[in-house]
């Protein structure tokens, strides 16, 4: 059985697709099973992946890709990032582009949630999060 928002990637062609509503049953692309995705959140090396929780200059929180800015290249760059409430009620998920800064603005303060956690996906190294909590 799926749960509501897991990830599964194709290692055939590359689709990558999100659970809205769980099931039973297999997920499967060009024939072969999809490989659910775990997110890591250890940085290893001298990338950084692991989302981080910062103020702007404007004083509005801002959710980064990585301790140190990851590479937004052409064949190596965030693909998305994603901030999900604790309660798994709110999902919002932002796009990016080679060249896009790795950053997305946070507009609420998740307080009535009990917090909230931040995947992302690299093209190269896969899925990455954090988990916040309270009213960081």
């Amino acid at each position: 059985m799926t749960n509501k928002l897991d990830i599964f990637k194709c290692d055939v062609c590359g689709n990558i697709i999100e659970v809205v509503i769980p099931g039973y049953g297999e997920l499967v692309c060009c024939n072969k099973p999809m490989r659910h995705l775990v997110a890591q959140s250890v940085d290893e090396g001298l990338e950084k992946h692991v989302p981080v929780l910062e103020k702007n200059e404007d004083g509005q929180k801002v959710i980064r890709v990585g301790s140190q800015p990851h590479p937004m290249e052409e064949n190596h760059y965030i693909q998305f990032i994603e901030i999900v409430s604790n309660d798994r009620k709110h999902v919002k998920r932002k796009y990016l582009l080679p060249h896009d800064e790795p950053q997305m603005k946070l507009k609420c303060t998740c307080k009535n949630n009990g917090g909230f956690e931040v995947i992302e996906y690299c093209n190269i190294h896969g899925l990455w999060g954090n988990k916040f909590e309270g009213e960081n």
